[in-house]
């Protein structure tokens, strides 16, 4: 039995089949993440509401996917590890970039990323001093903590309901 019921379209509250659509064309088929998320129309449209505020910010799209993958390593998702290694890929990341973003080395946003994740915000001076001498401004510090908390939210919800992975696998 499903750990959290995975909805289609048509089995989603009608609020939320608007926007199931949308991420479908979008992505020419609709993620199993989606189908998890369908279950909550306002957390549905939260997350999809930051993801698109968020693509309007100072980071650059394969920096958003460097993040994804530095959390997403630390929080362990499969599914997220996944999807994002593919995004990355269509983002222009070489396979090296990948790794290296998983690991929170080859760029400031990913060390700080990772980071983030693994101490859970609670970052030293050190750490602040670090990512500043490496060139990061504050205002993609904040940046970067929001992509993070978007990211950690969607690893939470797959961790939890182990949402089966619909993407090209990663190696752990």
């Amino acid at each position: 039995m499903a750990r959290v019921q995975s909805l289609s379209i048509g089995q989603a509250p009608a609020s939320a089949q608007a926007s199931l659509h949308a991420v479908e064309k979008a992505t020419g088929f609709l993620p199993n993440m989606f189908k998890v998320l369908a279950n909550s129309p306002a957390s549905l449209g939260a997350y999809l509401q930051a993801q698109q505020q968020l693509s309007k910010g100072e980071l650059t799209a394969p920096e958003r996917e460097t993040v994804a993958l530095a959390v997403s390593e630390v929080s362990a998702c499969e599914y997220c590890l996944a999807a994002h290694s593919h995004f990355a890929r269509k983002a222009g990341l070489s396979d090296d970039a990948i790794r290296a973003a998983r690991n929170g080395t080859g760029n400031a946003i990913a060390a700080f990323a990772s980071t983030v994740a693994r101490e859970r915000g609670r970052l030293s001076d050190a750490d602040i001093a670090a990512a500043h001498e490496a060139g990061l401004t504050d205002s993609k510090l904040v940046e970067i903590i929001a992509v993070a908390a978007q990211l950690t939210f969607t690893n939470f919800l797959n961790n939890v309901a182990q949402s089966e992975v619909d993407f090209p696998p990663v190696e752990a």
